[in-house]
């Protein structure tokens, strides 16, 4: 092995591809836009605010907000991979093969799902539940700050790999479950599973310890007087995801270390000989996969309580029945993996098990539906941005739920389990449920991070856009999948079928207007900040504690442990006469920033890029000093500081005045 291989690997000229001309082009508007944002950053001596205020801080709401912005850079990217696939698919039929390569075709599919899961869905969900949770228990933070920050720098680490491998290598070609024998180094020579399983092993790192975070946060760090059943249900229903993130990602990480070994070191966990077996990957992914789909939802089940609550001007009806739902639904989400494989041969008496299980966790959630339903009725509902974005998810999801429970009879899945209608199905209960879900709490909880409203009439004009090209993108497939028609194809023969193409791809324009509606939203939302701020349009003026601090809330969030008797906590503490306190302050303890999350991160990265490209060298060294790393980081930050009393005074009295002026 001469020194050029020993150092690049396989890393060479080769590797980067100037063959594709969609590649190039993206490559040049990224850089171009790239340069453009530095210059703006160095023009307004931005560095140092970023670097200290932003990248190194362990403060729980700035990461939430940094969490978020990374979800959205990211569906920007797995947006631009769906529109592209809706309008292969509505030009090439026949004679006319389209304008994307099959090759390309399989990586925008494959990084599309890859990244709306990983990159999207749960960067958003994460901050959002980052940012309100220890604010709804009454904690200054996190139970581990500086963890905090070292898991969003984990999960970003994993987001640049899929970004590098649009310019450097290729991406996976396997879809985005990467089944073996498919992803085997025989049938996937190339980088781009190796691409897939190092982002996927970063960040899933940097979950797991968010998970870990929360649920000690939870558990632990609750104001006096707040017992288990008096928590509020987003919290309720954040603890029970984090509690399914903590026991479902090592499965994904045992199960991507396997498959490694079996590239890598050429061992036989998941081949057809040997003493392999390809459904013990299968059965191992999708254990984790199910889980990981309630992962996503039931934080936003409990978004969803919370705005219905609020809208509705009235308590939440059946609160311990939602608690109990969210619960069941915990436990019964592992025991459903089995139906996304119903007709790989598992037997009648598997198959119905599983059918049945299936069927029966739609009950918690169909009373989840109810008991919403049932705080809305004869509440005085006040039909805002939020309560918008409500109403169109329990329409939809509905839908999602009835389709769902149809695909859980094993006899209707062997007709329609590998054809688009089950590609709706998914996409029916993702975007109306997660995706709507986090568009309405980013809506209501924008003026506490901020401390001004977003602009009403561009978040509608986002909200019809979404709605209506939801519903064009998404119904088609429903009756393409009834037609027979499969999933994963680039190009079809029967041209009765481009019509439902063509009407999808219309879809997906409309949804590409109201993600570009929800972009001016908050550049609008800015420029108007001073008038938006006189008003938050809370109808309740704020029920639970998140509203009791300001907005924003100040960098210790409580200076006094507030003591909870009620489980609308604020109401209950505004009716007693109890919200202001106005002398008594001492200082405050508070963990001080720190850079070795990013710096960590960024070896991490390294180390992954490293192994990508087989430059054992360089993965050698920055594997060891991500080690040497958080060891030294271990036993020496001991860096905390406190804020004054004076300081704690003025911010009190400043809260005071923005209560008593604004109603937050």
């Amino acid at each position: 092995m001469d020194l050029k291989t020993l150092l690049l690997g396989k890393l060479g000229w080769d590797s980067i591809p100037f063959h594709e001309p969609i590649l190039i082009a993206t490559f040049a508007a990224v850089a171009i836009g790239g340069l453009a944002l530095v210059w703006v950053v160095t023009r307004y001596r931005l560095w140092g605010t970023l670097w200290h205020d932003w990248f190194t801080s362990i403060d729980h709401k700035k990461i939430g907000i940094m969490y978020m912005i990374l979800g959205l850079v990211m569906l920007l990217r797995g947006f631009s991979d769906a529109i592209m696939m809706r309008i292969q698919q509505a030009i090439a039929f026949g004679d006319s093969a389209g304008y994307l390569p099959p090759h390309h075709y399989d990586q925008i599919f494959t990084a599309h799902g890859v990244i709306m899961i990983f990159f999207v869905a749960m960067p958003l969900i994460t901050g959002l539940m980052n940012y309100i949770v220890p604010l709804q228990i009454g904690a200054r933070d996190v139970a581990f700050p500086f963890l905090n920050n070292f898991s969003f720098w984990m999960t970003t680490a994993g987001a640049v790999l899929v970004m590098v491998s649009l310019f450097i290598g290729e991406f996976s070609t396997t879809g985005w479950l990467a089944y073996p024998p498919l992803s085997g180094i025989e049938h996937s020579p190339s980088v781009g599973m190796d691409y897939y399983i190092w982002a996927l092993q970063i960040a899933g790192i940097g979950t797991t310890l968010s998970g870990i975070n929360l649920i000690v946060t939870i558990i632990k760090m609750r104001a006096p007087g707040m017992a288990m059943m008096k928590m509020p249900v987003f919290t309720w229903t954040s603890l029970c995801a984090n509690v399914l993130i903590v026991a479902s990602f090592p499965i994904l990480t045992a199960v991507l270390a396997l498959l490694t070994l079996d590239r890598y070191v050429g061992t036989n966990f998941f081949t057809n000989d040997l003493g392999g077996n390809p459904m013990m990957y299968v059965n191992l992914i999708w254990i984790w996969g199910h889980p990981e789909v309630y992962i996503l939802i039931l934080p936003l089940f409990g978004v969803f309580s919370e705005i219905v609550a609020t809208y509705s001007r009235k308590r939440l009806f059946g609160y311990t029945s939602m608690v109990y739902a969210t619960v069941v639904i915990t436990v019964l989400s592992y025991l459903v993996w089995l139906h996304h494989f119903f007709t790989m041969g598992g037997g009648a008496s598997v198959n119905a098990f599983f059918g049945i299980s299936t069927m029966i966790i739609s009950i918690p959630t169909g009373a989840k539906m109810f008991n919403w339903l049932f705080t809305m009725y004869r509440g005085r509902i006040r039909f805002d941005l939020p309560m918008m974005w409500t109403i169109a998810f329990m329409l939809t999801f509905v839908i999602g739920g009835m389709t769902g429970v149809m695909l859980a009879i094993p006899p209707a899945d062997f007709v329609l389990h590998n054809s688009l209608f089950l590609i709706a199905h998914f996409h029916n209960v993702i975007i109306g449920g997660v995706l709507f879900g986090l568009f309405a709490a980013m809506t209501y909880w924008y003026p506490k991070a901020f401390g001004y409203k977003l602009d009403p009439f561009w978040g509608k004009v986002s909200f019809w856009f979404w709605v209506v090209g939801f519903y064009a993108a998404f119904m088609p497939l429903y009756v393409l999948g009834f037609m027979g028609v499969t999933r994963r194809l680039s190009h079809f023969e029967d041209p009765s079928y481009q019509i439902w193409f063509q009407i999808a791809a219309l879809g997906a324009f409309l949804i590409a207007i109201g993600i570009a509606a929800f972009i001016i939203q908050i550049i609008v939302s800015y420029l108007k900040r001073d008038q938006l701020r006189d008003e938050t349009g809370d109808p309740w003026n704020g029920r639970t504690l998140e509203w009791a601090t300001s907005s924003p809330p100040p960098e210790y969030n409580f200076a006094f442990t507030p003591v909870i008797h009620e489980r609308d906590a604020w109401w209950h503490m505004k009716q007693a006469g109890a919200e202001r306190v106005t002398d008594g302050f001492l200082p405050i303890h508070m963990p001080r920033n720190t850079g070795a999350g990013i710096i960590l991160a960024g070896l991490s990265t390294l180390c992954g890029f490293a192994l990508i490209w087989h430059m054992w060298p360089l993965a050698i060294a920055s594997f060891a000093a991500v080690i040497g790393g958080a060891i030294y980081h271990s036993f020496n930050y001991n860096r905390d500081y406190y804020i004054p009393a004076a300081k704690v005074a003025q911010v009190e009295a400043d809260r005071t005045r923005q209560l008593a002026m604004h109603h937050v």
